[in-house]
Protein backbone atom coordinates (compact mmCIF):
# COMPACT_ATOMS: atom_id res chain seq x y z
CA UNK A 1 0.00 0.00 0.00
CA UNK A 2 3.06 2.56 0.59
CA UNK A 3 4.21 2.26 -3.12
CA UNK A 4 0.68 2.68 -4.16
CA UNK A 5 0.43 5.52 -1.75
CA UNK A 6 4.05 7.23 -2.77
CA UNK A 7 3.00 6.71 -6.24
CA UNK A 8 -0.24 8.38 -5.95
CA UNK A 9 1.50 11.45 -4.18
CA UNK A 10 4.09 11.78 -6.90
CA UNK A 11 1.51 11.96 -9.64
CA UNK A 12 -0.20 14.35 -7.76
CA UNK A 13 2.31 16.29 -7.10
CA UNK A 14 3.15 16.74 -10.89
CA UNK A 15 -0.77 17.10 -11.40
CA UNK A 16 -0.54 20.42 -9.81
CA UNK A 17 2.85 21.68 -10.99
CA UNK A 18 1.02 21.13 -14.58
CA UNK A 19 -1.61 23.41 -13.50
CA UNK A 20 -4.20 20.61 -12.84
CA UNK A 21 -5.95 19.96 -9.05
CA UNK A 22 -5.45 16.61 -7.80
CA UNK A 23 -7.16 14.44 -5.03
CA UNK A 24 -6.46 11.27 -3.61
CA UNK A 25 -9.19 9.70 -1.70
CA UNK A 26 -9.50 5.70 -0.12
CA UNK A 27 -13.76 5.62 -1.23
CA UNK A 28 -16.43 6.95 -3.57
CA UNK A 29 -17.70 8.78 -0.92
CA UNK A 30 -14.84 10.86 -0.03
CA UNK A 31 -14.60 11.32 -4.36
CA UNK A 32 -18.59 12.20 -4.64
CA UNK A 33 -18.19 15.08 -1.38
CA UNK A 34 -15.07 16.87 -3.48
CA UNK A 35 -16.89 16.56 -6.18
CA UNK A 36 -20.18 18.21 -4.30
CA UNK A 37 -17.91 21.00 -3.37
CA UNK A 38 -16.56 21.45 -7.13
CA UNK A 39 -20.66 22.18 -8.41
CA UNK A 40 -23.74 23.99 -7.43
CA UNK A 41 -27.14 22.79 -7.20
CA UNK A 42 -28.89 24.12 -10.54
CA UNK A 43 -24.95 24.00 -13.02
CA UNK A 44 -24.84 22.22 -16.32
CA UNK A 45 -23.54 19.44 -16.50
CA UNK A 46 -22.43 16.64 -18.91
CA UNK A 47 -20.38 13.12 -18.83
CA UNK A 48 -18.14 11.43 -21.34
CA UNK A 49 -18.29 7.61 -21.60
CA UNK A 50 -16.97 6.16 -18.91
CA UNK A 51 -18.11 3.07 -16.73
CA UNK A 52 -15.66 4.70 -13.47
CA UNK A 53 -18.72 7.45 -13.30
CA UNK A 54 -21.30 5.13 -12.87
CA UNK A 55 -19.05 2.64 -10.44
CA UNK A 56 -18.25 5.30 -7.62
CA UNK A 57 -21.74 6.95 -8.37
CA UNK A 58 -20.98 9.98 -9.70
CA UNK A 59 -24.17 9.15 -12.78
CA UNK A 60 -26.54 8.39 -9.51
CA UNK A 61 -25.83 12.08 -7.81
CA UNK A 62 -26.33 14.36 -11.57
CA UNK A 63 -29.43 12.32 -12.32
CA UNK A 64 -30.72 13.61 -8.55
CA UNK A 65 -32.06 16.21 -9.97
CA UNK A 66 -30.25 19.26 -8.63
CA UNK A 67 -28.45 19.65 -11.71
CA UNK A 68 -29.31 20.18 -15.15
CA UNK A 69 -27.48 17.05 -16.53
CA UNK A 70 -27.13 16.92 -20.10
CA UNK A 71 -27.52 12.69 -19.90
CA UNK A 72 -26.30 10.83 -22.71
CA UNK A 73 -27.47 7.62 -21.26
CA UNK A 74 -30.84 8.43 -21.02
CA UNK A 75 -33.07 5.66 -22.92
CA UNK A 76 -34.77 6.06 -26.21
CA UNK A 77 -32.38 9.38 -27.50
CA UNK A 78 -31.54 9.10 -30.96
CA UNK A 79 -28.55 9.19 -32.59
CA UNK A 80 -29.57 13.23 -33.53
CA UNK A 81 -30.10 13.81 -29.46
CA UNK A 82 -27.16 12.32 -29.13
CA UNK A 83 -25.52 14.60 -31.51
CA UNK A 84 -27.09 17.47 -29.70
CA UNK A 85 -25.86 16.50 -25.84
CA UNK A 86 -22.18 16.43 -27.36
CA UNK A 87 -22.56 19.85 -28.53
CA UNK A 88 -24.00 21.53 -25.93
CA UNK A 89 -21.45 19.85 -23.84
CA UNK A 90 -19.33 22.38 -24.39
CA UNK A 91 -21.46 24.77 -22.64
CA UNK A 92 -21.23 23.43 -20.08
CA UNK A 93 -20.55 24.25 -16.05
CA UNK A 94 -18.86 20.74 -15.34
CA UNK A 95 -17.58 18.04 -17.85
CA UNK A 96 -16.94 14.57 -16.14
CA UNK A 97 -15.23 12.04 -17.05
CA UNK A 98 -12.48 9.28 -16.43
CA UNK A 99 -9.28 8.46 -17.95
CA UNK A 100 -7.44 6.01 -19.85
CA UNK A 101 -4.43 6.63 -17.81
CA UNK A 102 -2.61 9.36 -15.79
CA UNK A 103 0.56 9.66 -15.72
CA UNK A 104 3.40 9.99 -12.90
CA UNK A 105 4.56 13.04 -14.71
CA UNK A 106 0.93 14.47 -14.25
CA UNK A 107 -0.22 14.03 -18.13
CA UNK A 108 -3.59 12.76 -18.80
CA UNK A 109 -3.58 10.14 -22.12
CA UNK A 110 -6.90 9.49 -23.78
CA UNK A 111 -8.15 7.37 -26.95
CA UNK A 112 -11.40 8.35 -28.05
CA UNK A 113 -13.83 6.77 -30.77
CA UNK A 114 -15.78 9.90 -31.57
CA UNK A 115 -13.64 12.80 -29.84
CA UNK A 116 -16.21 14.38 -28.02
CA UNK A 117 -15.00 13.17 -24.63
CA UNK A 118 -11.52 14.58 -25.72
CA UNK A 119 -12.51 17.43 -27.18
CA UNK A 120 -14.18 18.69 -23.65
CA UNK A 121 -11.74 17.99 -22.12
CA UNK A 122 -9.24 20.38 -23.92
CA UNK A 123 -11.86 22.95 -24.31
CA UNK A 124 -15.23 24.76 -23.63
CA UNK A 125 -16.67 23.35 -20.27
CA UNK A 126 -15.52 25.56 -17.41
CA UNK A 127 -14.53 22.73 -15.27
CA UNK A 128 -13.34 19.40 -16.04
CA UNK A 129 -13.55 16.58 -13.22
CA UNK A 130 -11.43 13.67 -14.24
CA UNK A 131 -12.26 10.68 -11.88
CA UNK A 132 -10.18 7.50 -11.63
CA UNK A 133 -9.20 4.31 -9.98
CA UNK A 134 -5.56 4.01 -9.09
CA UNK A 135 -5.09 1.36 -11.66
CA UNK A 136 -4.95 4.43 -13.95
CA UNK A 137 -1.57 5.39 -12.94
CA UNK A 138 1.05 4.33 -15.27
CA UNK A 139 4.94 5.87 -15.53
CA UNK A 140 4.81 7.34 -18.27
CA UNK A 141 3.72 8.29 -21.90
CA UNK A 142 4.93 5.31 -23.15
CA UNK A 143 3.20 3.09 -20.67
CA UNK A 144 -0.10 5.07 -21.22
CA UNK A 145 0.01 3.96 -24.58
CA UNK A 146 0.57 0.05 -24.17
CA UNK A 147 -2.35 0.69 -21.20
CA UNK A 148 -4.63 1.53 -23.75
CA UNK A 149 -3.46 -1.14 -26.24
CA UNK A 150 -3.63 -4.43 -24.22
CA UNK A 151 -6.60 -3.42 -21.19
CA UNK A 152 -8.45 -0.47 -22.12
CA UNK A 153 -8.43 -0.73 -25.87
CA UNK A 154 -9.82 -4.28 -25.82
CA UNK A 155 -11.78 -4.06 -22.43
CA UNK A 156 -13.88 -1.26 -24.37
CA UNK A 157 -14.44 -2.91 -27.68
CA UNK A 158 -15.79 -5.90 -25.87
CA UNK A 159 -18.18 -3.74 -23.53
CA UNK A 160 -19.58 -1.94 -26.61
CA UNK A 161 -19.77 -5.53 -28.69
CA UNK A 162 -17.82 -4.43 -31.26
CA UNK A 163 -16.17 -7.14 -33.59
CA UNK A 164 -12.89 -5.50 -33.81
CA UNK A 165 -9.45 -8.01 -33.86
CA UNK A 166 -8.36 -7.04 -30.07
CA UNK A 167 -11.43 -8.79 -28.56
CA UNK A 168 -10.06 -12.13 -30.01
CA UNK A 169 -6.51 -11.24 -29.60
CA UNK A 170 -6.75 -9.44 -26.19
CA UNK A 171 -4.70 -6.66 -27.67
CA UNK A 172 -4.73 -3.84 -30.42
CA UNK A 173 -3.57 -4.80 -33.43
CA UNK A 174 -3.97 -1.46 -35.47
CA UNK A 175 -6.78 -2.60 -37.40
CA UNK A 176 -8.56 -0.22 -39.87
CA UNK A 177 -12.32 -1.85 -39.20
CA UNK A 178 -14.85 0.76 -39.52
CA UNK A 179 -16.23 0.23 -36.62
CA UNK A 180 -13.04 1.05 -34.66
CA UNK A 181 -12.99 2.97 -31.36
CA UNK A 182 -9.91 4.42 -31.20
CA UNK A 183 -9.03 6.93 -33.68
CA UNK A 184 -8.62 10.34 -31.57
CA UNK A 185 -4.85 10.01 -29.08
CA UNK A 186 -4.62 13.12 -26.92
CA UNK A 187 -2.01 13.85 -24.26
CA UNK A 188 -2.88 16.78 -21.86
CA UNK A 189 0.32 17.59 -20.92
CA UNK A 190 -0.43 20.75 -19.16
CA UNK A 191 -3.58 22.77 -18.70
CA UNK A 192 -3.29 26.54 -19.67
CA UNK A 193 -6.55 27.92 -17.49
CA UNK A 194 -5.10 26.82 -14.02
CA UNK A 195 -7.23 24.55 -12.34
CA UNK A 196 -9.74 23.90 -14.45
CA UNK A 197 -9.17 20.53 -14.70
CA UNK A 198 -9.69 18.31 -11.33
CA UNK A 199 -8.20 14.74 -11.44
CA UNK A 200 -9.60 12.98 -7.89
CA UNK A 201 -7.98 9.59 -7.70
CA UNK A 202 -9.81 7.10 -6.07
CA UNK A 203 -7.67 4.26 -3.98
CA UNK A 204 -9.67 1.30 -6.02
CA UNK A 205 -9.22 -0.51 -9.40
CA UNK A 206 -11.70 1.14 -11.11
CA UNK A 207 -13.06 1.38 -14.98
CA UNK A 208 -11.13 -0.17 -18.07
Amino acid sequence: MFIIDERVKRTIENLEKNNMNGYYVQTEEEALDIIKGLISEGDTVAVGGSMTLFETGVIELLRSGKYNFLDRYKEGLSPSDMKEIYRKSFFADAYFTGTNAITENGELYNVDGNGNRVAAMLYGPDKVIVVAGRNKIVKDIDQAILRVKETAGPANNVRLNRANPCTKTGCCMDCKQEGRICNEYTVIRRQGVKGRIHVIIINKDLGY
